[in-house]
């Protein structure tokens, strides 16, 4: 049985991840058991983990920075011991150096670069509503599957700048490029929400379910 935490900072589409996970569990043809927690133990006796997230970046630091030990259990336990993890949406961008949603706020600094409002001239923000991927085929496993040009679910008016172009697996485009997934080592990270995205949601679920970093 594999075990999953998906780490609680007080915003999310918990029951949303919670049942896409499951379905993903059987696309991939694992057993899972999901647990959502905010609890250390759980964390670490997880073999994956996931941090959601959605709003303010510096409302969901401070959620995370709330549970006490977390951010130390996630440095053991996913920077320490390797095990994959995947950032959805401010889970992804909490991974960033610093944040500049309503001030600066300090991220993980897991990734270079910040998160910054998107340079959108003209359209509206948030950019909100389905969006196409653009990736080369092959470029990362969580990707496996999926056509250049798969359409996914995004709520966001910041996201990565200044970041490193090799860990950049997947972007988007308005009003320019955005970056839509990162991704190094153990880590991974979508800026679009994978349980809200339908099939290629959980195919990118199912594919880090059998992802071995």
């Amino acid at each position: 049985m594999m075990r999953i935490a998906v780490v609680d900072p007080g915003s999310g589409n918990l029951a949303s991840l919670t049942r896409a996970l499951a379905r993903a569990g059987e696309i991939a043809e694992r057993a899972v058991e999901v647990r959502v927690t905010t609890d250390t133990a759980t964390v670490a006796a997880a073999d994956r983990i996931l941090l959601p997230g959605q709003g303010a970046f510096a409302a969901c630091r401070a959620g995370l920075d709330a549970l006490p030990g977390m951010v130390d259990a996630l440095e053991t336990e996913v920077r320490g011991r390797g095990k994959p993890f995947l950032g959805i949406c401010v889970g992804m961008q909490l991974m960033a150096g610093r944040g500049l949603e309503h001030g600066e706020t300090p991220g993980l600094g897991w990734f270079r670069g910040e998160i910054a409002r998107l340079p959108a001239t003209g359209l509206p923000l948030p950019q909100m509503g389905w969006n196409s991927l653009d990736f080369t085929p092959g470029a990362h496993p969580l990707l496996d599957g999926l056509k250049r040009g798969a359409h996914a679910y995004f709520v966001h008016s910041y996201g990565f700048a200044g970041h490193d172009f090799e860990d950049v697996v997947a972007r988007t485009d308005y009003g320019g490029p955005v970056v839509a997934m990162i991704a190094r080592g153990n880590l991974a990270g979508t800026q679009f929400h994978v349980e809200k995205s339908g099939l290629v949601g959980l195919r990118i679920l199912a594919n880090f379910l059998a992802w071995e970093p």
